[in-house]
């Protein structure tokens, strides 16, 4: 068996998945019935800002948030709803949108390029 690199993981898992441009996550946002989560680090948020309106979900937790039988769980992250996940530049935002999948969250996708593309493409963040 071959050993897979974080790059290979990030690759399968955009191959398996959802991927947005930042132009699509906006429209989907002023069109509303979205949760945009940003799984960075709390770090990440206070250096960078955030795309309004995001709920934050670190991606150590994310498995933990998700899942609806543990006392972590969180509202946001409602099976019949359109989840949008994004981090700073995509990767792990992608592990994250493979995972909520296997979990069985049909209706979720992922800011390719993350916060980085969002930026770059002239949209704010708070």
């Amino acid at each position: 068996m071959t050993q897979k690199s974080a790059l290979d993981l990030v690759k399968e898992a955009k191959e398996q998945i959802e991927n947005l441009t930042p132009e699509q996550v906006r429209n989907e946002i002023a069109a509303g019935d979205v949760v945009v989560i940003d799984i960075r680090e709390s770090e990440e948020l206070a250096q960078n800002g955030k795309i309004a309106g995001s709920v934050h979900a670190p991606r150590g937790m994310l498995e933990f948030y998700a899942d609806e039988t543990l006392p972590y769980h969180k509202p946001e992250f409602d099976k019949e709803k359109r989840i949008i996940l994004h981090c700073a530049s995509g990767g792990r935002s992608a592990l994250a949108a493979k995972t909520l999948k296997e979990m069985d969250y049909d209706n979720v996708a992922h800011l390719d390029g993350g916060l980085k593309a969002w930026k770059e493409a002239g949209f704010e963040t708070e």
